[in-house]
């Protein structure tokens, strides 16, 4: 493991969501051999706060020292993951959104809880999720429960640029041991096994299931993620599952999949 290359980032809110999000990070550095950031971001509400808190300096302090704890909270669950993991962290009076995305330009991955308090994963679960997946810089993974095993599922179209979505999910399914389900809704097989081909040569030791059902995208990937530990999907496109993500049926996604979900920005 080596603190120059780039980290996998965990989002930090002080939520039982955001410690499952740690301890998925936590597997993935140790699967790649990458250390792990872990960040919590915090802004100063204008309106709400405790009476007991009658200034904004002690609301700063009070939410400063906050953060702390819930980091040392994050740090003692990826070390329960791997003692020897090297962990950075970091706290700031930002807005949450806009510092994962600046953390996106030197991450391997940005990692982020479902459901939250507030802070990152409360941020996720709302309509911010999709600009998040959409302008990060590589991808973005929420985590929707725990599981580590079962396939990973790939939602497969022809939108240009969505060959990095294959690469995550092979490189995923390679690093986990998993075998791959390739989903493509309304397509053809022919031209499925083609896509497929390079990628079966480049990962030979992963198990692939081309799936090509008439089912809408959504339908096809949440009944395919409920016994999947991942499933990775693209975030832009023309059509199929890298379009949806802009829409409503991403959201679908990101609210109710039975597994994880990473997204790619193609």
């Amino acid at each position: 493991m080596t603190t120059s290359a780039p980290p996998v980032v965990a989002g930090v809110d002080g939520s039982g969501s955001a410690l499952t999000a740690v301890a998925q990070a936590a597997r993935a550095c140790t699967r790649y051999r990458l250390p792990l950031r872990l960040v919590h971001a915090y802004s100063l509400p204008t309106r709400g706060y405790p009476e007991v808190i009658s200034t904004a300096r002690e609301l700063r302090s009070a939410m400063y020292d906050q953060g702390r704890l819930w980091l040392s909270q994050a740090v003692a669950v990826a070390h329960d993951v791997e003692p020897d993991l090297v962990v950075e962290h970091d706290l700031r009076m930002e807005h949450p959104v806009p510092t994962l995305l600046a953390e996106s330009v030197r991450a391997r991955r940005v990692v982020v809880g479902a459901h939250g308090l507030g802070g990152f994963t409360g941020a996720v679960v709302g309509s911010t999720a999709l600009g998040l997946a959409t302008y990060a810089s590589c991808p973005v993974v929420v985590v929707r429960g725990d599981a580590d095993s079962g396939a990973v599922v790939v939602g497969v179209d022809l939108a240009p640029g969505s060959d990095v979505v294959l690469s995550l999910g092979f490189e995923e399914a390679s690093a986990r041991g998993a075998p791959l389900v390739a989903a493509w809704s309304d397509g053809d097989s022919a031209v499925l096994a083609q896509r497929l081909a390079r990628w079966r040569e480049k990962f030979p030791d992963v198990a692939v299931s081309p799936v090509v059902t008439d089912e809408r995208p959504v339908p096809m990937l949440l009944r395919l993620g409920a016994s999947a530990q991942l499933m990775v999907v693209g975030c832009r496109g023309r059509d199929g599952f890298t379009g949806m993500l802009l829409g409503s049926t991403g959201q679908a996604l990101v609210h109710h999949a039975p597994c994880s979900v990473a997204v790619v920005r193609t």
